[in-house]
Parts: C-alpha cells; sequence; structure tokens
C-alpha cells in the first residue's frame, strides 16, 4: 500500500479524536505531496460544505501553508480579517463559514507530512485546551507515520526472498539468517500499532512468508499458536529477554511470561529453546 494512503487513515482517525475533544465543529487536514512544497486537504470531521475538498495548500500561502512553511502551529481570530496571514484560500474558507481557525503541522525527522484544522464559525480565541489537544493529535498522526516508515524499511530489507536467500552458501550464510530473524521479530512487534488494516495485513503476510521461506523440513503436525505467543516467540528467538520483549510489545513482564507458557505448551517444549527450534520446525519462524 503506498505510503499516502496509510498516512490519510492516521489523518482522519486524529481528526475524529480532536473533535470528541474540544468541540470543535469542524475538523479537516490532508498530507503534503512528496516531493512538493505543496499539501492537499483530503480528510474532513464535520465539515458542511466541498468548497475544501482536494484544495491544494502551497507551503507558505494561507493559514496551512504557513504552517507547513514553519513547520509550527499557526492559528488566527478571524481569519479573512488577519493580517498574519495571505488570503489566496479566503472564499473556500468563507463559503464553509470558517472564522477562527488553527493548523497544525505534522512533523517527522524534520520534514512536515501534513497538517490538521480545526475551526469554529465564530470569531473568537481557540484556549489553550484546543491548542492542546490539536498539538497532541498532530503527535499521534507523527508516532503513527514514524511506525509505518519503519514497517516499510523493514518489509524492504526483508522481502519474500529474504528467508531462503539466508540458505545460501557463502561466508555471510549465518549473518543472514540472524537479519532475517531481527526482521521478524520488529514486523510481528509493530503489527499490533499500525491502524491501517490493510498494511497490517500486509506486514503479516510478509512475516508468514519469512517463516515459511526459512522451513527446511517437514513440520510434523500441524502447530497453531496466538497472534501474540508468536510475537513473543519471534522476540526470544530473535534474542531479547523478557523485559525486552515486554518493552518492545507495550505488554508488562508478567504477561509476557504467560504468552511464553502458553506457546511452549502447544509447541511441546520444555524450554525457551526447544519452543523456538519447534517453532522454526513448524514453520511458524524463521
Amino acid at each position: 500500500m503506498a505510503a499516502d494512503a496509510a498516512g490519510t487513515v492516521e489523518i482522519r482517525g486524529a481528526l475524529m479524536r480532536l473533535r470528541r475533544e474540544t468541540g470543535l465543529p469542524v475538523a479537516f487536514g490532508g498530507l503534503v505531496e512528496p516531493g512538493r512544497q505543496r499539501m492537499r486537504i483530503s480528510e474532513f470531521s464535520g465539515a458542511a460544505g466541498v468548497a475544501l475538498r482536494g484544495l491544494a495548500v502551497t507551503s507558505g500561502n494561507g493559514l496551512g501553508g504557513r504552517a507547513v512553511a514553519l513547520a509550527r502551529p499557526c492559528a488566527v481570530t478571524d481569519y479573512s480579517l488577519s493580517r498574519q496571514i495571505s488570503h489566496e484560500y479566503d472564499a473556500a474558507v468563507a463559503e464553509e463559514g470558517l472564522r477562527s481557525v488553527l493548523a497544525i503541522p505534522v512533523v517527522v525527522r524534520r520534514r512536515v507530512r501534513g497538517v490538521l484544522y480545526g475551526a469554529l464559525r465564530t470569531a473568537q480565541p481557540l484556549g489553550d485546551r484546543t491548542l492542546t489537544a490539536a498539538a497532541q493529535a498532530a503527535r499521534d498522526v507523527e508516532q503513527a507515520l514514524v511506525v509505518e516508515d519503519e514497517v516499510r524499511g523493514l518489509l524492504a530489507a526483508a522481502g519474500p526472498d529474504a528467508a531462503s536467500e539466508g540458505d545460501a552458501a557463502g561466508p555471510g550464510r549465518a549473518a543472514r539468517r540472524e537479519q532475517v530473524r531481527e526482521a521478524h521479530a520488529a514486523l510481528r512487534a509493530l503489527a499490533p500499532r499500525i491502524a491501517d488494516p490493510a498494511l497490517r495485513a500486509e506486514l503479516l503476510d510478509a512475516c508468514g512468508l519469512l517463516a515459511a521461506g526459512a522451513l527446511q523440513e517437514p513440520s510434523g503436525r500441524p502447530v497453531v499458536l496466538a497472534p501474540r505467543e508468536l510475537d513473543v516467540l519471534a522476540c526470544v528467538a530473535a534474542g531479547a529477554t523478557n523485559g525486552a520483549t515486554a518493552e518492545r510489545l507495550g505488554l508488562r513482564p508478567e504477561t509476557v511470561k504467560g504468552y511464553l507458557r502458553s506457546a511452549m505448551r502447544r509447541l511441546g517444549a520444555h524450554t525457551r529453546g526447544e519452543a523456538v527450534v519447534a517453532a522454526r520446525r513448524a514453520g511458524l519462524l524463521p
């Protein structure tokens, strides 16, 4: 799935949360187009008309363009009368009936990736509570985009052929296999944090390909592990301690131990090492 499609899912969710937490009647936003100093308004929550839909906002122009150019939040109490911004988009803003507007940039690794807007249809100052909630919504999108960037990097580094390449002869064989296992564990850990279902499914499919590609002998009777049991076992296989596994997966150490015990029972294993070996033989881990 394209990065912009996944990002719009995060923006849409952030806009809904922003309205719910602040009572703002209108929230909207979009992503900066890759390689261009322009963002397009694509996502809305509460907008009554269509004047802003698909509007391309150039860096430096209007309130959102100013937020893109400065990479910091901007707000006006009365959009059409403000002297802080240029007024290329006044007609669209007026048609929607917006007066008091804020724009919060979504910044990932010092690059503006999108903008979230919140607006009132009256000319009055936006309070600190609203500004704080908008900033937190933008941070949520930023964190989600960072995770998605990491996922795509791992998917690119550990494609469908990665596991089988790990069996090729040569001095890098062991190192390559460990790289595949590290990638598999990282992908499993990231999966629950992905909001977009298509991207999450793509990620888990890649995990399955890595595990299946490493299967070298018949697995015997089928073994089925719960998703979290497999997540824990993938981290263990990559050398993580229970504490490190808990931190990576956002679980309590006691919960990690419970999942690990359950996986060991299903696999007929008595130790962590035996469980990892059994899971690999069953094609569950690379």
